[in-house]
């Protein structure tokens, strides 16, 4: 069993907290695009507030840690680990109320090159625990908007979890599918679900468009978030997305799997109770 020391050992130690890869300037960016109701930026989210640039500096300072300070516009950005660790244990904490209802999930993920592991075993243990794990509209084509312009991509699942690959081409374990922010696939997914009366998620669990565009349709979502994802903290704040973890989302994926082992561990306590 992994302590609560320990791991924030390792988020330091791993760069998933304290000083993280992604810039300051990556971060203040995102927040000026979010600003103006960028959808690359919304993730799916329409949020209900203004949120001027100022306000999603404040939000993200006390969400993940951020420098509060407009003037800091350089340099690599913070998470504070003791954030990420209160967030890891709401996230677990919802995964264990799912297992112990036994309720249908969907996981799914924007970022499988990093990710995808750390799903897919989220996915085999709420299995494990009676939770049927939804896989709508397997194989379906859907046209994504990217810095490239738009492209077309098939729905695709790797042992239970979701992500968006370019047709002819089978994702293997290492992650092969394509980075995306986009929330159209959760919608074709959950869409799919409603159109075939089947049983509908009780708990989304992903990142980027996957959480917010669950989040905006009325799902309960949790996921995990980048400084440069103002999209989820948003969510949260406005009650749209139940949990948003804080954390670098692009590490190496061995790096997630002390979170995981984590993450089950107090799930497994939480669904006992």
């Amino acid at each position: 069993m992994l302590s609560t020391g320990a791991l924030r050992a390792h988020l330091l130690a791993a760069r998933l907290a304290g000083p993280v890869a992604t810039t300051r300037e990556e971060s203040l960016r995102s927040y000026r695009l979010f600003a103006a109701r960028d959808p690359r930026v919304l993730l799916g989210l329409e949020p209900d507030g203004r949120w001027a640039e100022a306000d999603l500096l404040r939000l993200m300072a006390d969400r993940c840690g951020v420098s509060a300070d407009p003037a800091h516009v350089s340099g690599p950005d913070v998470i504070d680990p003791e954030r990420t660790v209160a967030a890891l244990e709401a996230f677990a904490a919802r995964l264990g109320a799912a297992a112990r209802a036994r309720v249908p999930v969907l996981l799914g993920t924007g970022h499988p090159h990093r990710l995808l592991e750390f799903y897919v075993t989220l996915a085999r243990a709420l299995s494990a625990a009676g939770c049927v794990v939804l896989t709508p509209a397997q194989g379906r084509p859907l046209d994504v908007a990217t810095r490239f312009g738009v492209r077309t991509y098939c729905l695709d699942y790797v042992r239970g979890v979701a992500l968006v690959r370019e047709p002819g081409a089978r994702p293997a374990w290492s992650g092969t599918g394509a980075h995306t922010h986009s929330p159209l696939p959760v919608r074709i997914a959950l869409g799919a679900l409603a159109e075939a009366g089947g049983p509908l998620p009780e708990l989304v669990v992903g990142d980027h468009g996957w959480v917010c565009g669950a989040g905006q349709l009325g799902f309960e979502a949790i996921g995990l978030a980048d400084t440069d994802d103002p999209a989820l903290f948003v969510g949260e704040a406005e009650g749209r997305v139940a949990v948003a973890v804080p954390l670098d989302d692009a590490v190496r994926s061995d790096h997630y799997r002390p979170l995981t082992r984590y993450v089950l561990d107090r799930a497994t306590r939480s669904a006992r109770t």
